[in-house]
């Protein structure tokens, strides 16, 4: 029987992002670059852990990494909810991840690849969303304990930003020309805008259902939430609703990723569902029938191709009889522009 047109409960771990992974490749390019000048972010103490010692434990050995990527040292204690690398304009590179277990953790990432555990902070929920600001100063948190937060990596300092009156999904930093601010979507189907100094959200956008999964790229915006809604917003000015589309997909949406055209624009997004398909669409098409289209990304490998697929995220499986990890692989081969034919 097909996968049935249904949405996942509330506790189900609906994360981003096909894109997450593109930025994944993209970061990783630095192992193979000339390595750059290293600046420690968190001071010159020892209290975030050195080099052979971690502030998270000892980490255990395990033999379940068939693929010899470099395993991250230290991962947390229950499900990896979210990833996010360091912005090119901070130097050196960090590791971003918020887990099930109510924590956000930090790492360097060396040009080896090899990770050095630096410092984390808690909700009293699970951590569903991080990102960076422009600078890779600060770091902001979405949580289930209906909040967001502020992370000042120098300081080592949390501070709470926003607040929801249900979890909070997705969590955006907005960098415009005439305003910075946050931009949080929850469950409470609500889009809220927040200045870091007031408690108060800058504006407030309802939702026609739970934000499910978000993506910006000054100055678009898009959302997609519960009932497989999709909204696109322009930021410029001021944040405004610009088009509502209706969803090339038919299950529930689970990530997108707005990409670019040559002019470094945003142009369009993917959009991707918990049956593991993948809409490539384009806001304004020359040829729509020809520039927007669809795909199946994960099939099955055995005879039986009409039995349903359990669909996951790369960083979201949770077994409690196995450790959870982060692995990362050089991806700069797959990065090289394939030869035309």
């Amino acid at each position: 029987m097909a996968p049935a047109e249904a949405e996942l409960p509330p506790g189900s771990a609906l994360l981003r992002d096909a894109g997450a992974r593109a930025g994944l490749l993209t970061k990783l390019r630095c192992w193979v670059l000339e390595a750059r000048v290293k600046m420690s972010l968190f001071g010159t103490t020892s209290g975030f852990g050195t080099s052979g010692t971690s502030m998270f434990g000892s980490a255990t050995t395990d033999n379940h990494n068939p693929m010899k990527d470099i395993e991250v040292t230290s991962s947390p204690d229950d499900s990896i909810g979210c990833l996010s690398f360091s912005p090119p304009t901070l130097p050196g590179n960090f590791l971003i991840a918020g887990s099930w277990a109510n924590d956000v953790r930090c790492w360097e990432v060396q040009d080896s690849g090899q990770t050095i555990p630096k410092a984390q902070q808690m909700h009293t929920g699970p951590v569903l969303d991080v990102c960076w600001s422009d600078d890779g100063s600060k770091v902001f948190t979405a949580s289930c304990d209906k909040t967001a937060k502020m992370w000042d990596l120098s300081s080592n300092q949390a501070i709470q930003i926003a607040q929801h009156d249900a979890p909070v999904k997705t969590i955006h930093w907005i960098k415009a020309p005439n305003y910075s601010c946050v931009m949080t979507g929850s469950w409470d189907k609500t889009l809220k805008f927040w200045d870091t100094r007031s408690s108060n959200p800058m504006m407030v956008l309802q939702l026609p259902e739970r934000c499910y999964c978000a993506d910006v790229i000054y100055p678009m915006a898009v959302v997609a939430t519960a009932e497989r809604g999709l909204i696109v917003y322009q930021l410029e000015n001021q944040p405004s609703e610009f088009r509502r589309i209706e969803s090339p997909l038919k299950h529930q949406h689970r990530c997108v990723a707005i990409f670019k055209d040559k002019q470094n624009k945003p142009t369009g997004f993917a959009l991707g569902s918990i049956e593991g398909r993948v809409a490539i669409h384009y806001i304004n098409p020359p040829n729509p029938a020809k520039d927007n289209f669809t795909f199946k990304c994960h099939r099955s490998n055995g005879t039986n191709t009409s039995a349903p697929q359990d669909i996951y995220a790369g960083h979201e499986f949770y077994n409690p009889q196995k450790k959870n990890y982060i692995f990362l692989r050089n991806a700069a081969e797959e990065l090289k522009p394939r030869n035309k034919k």
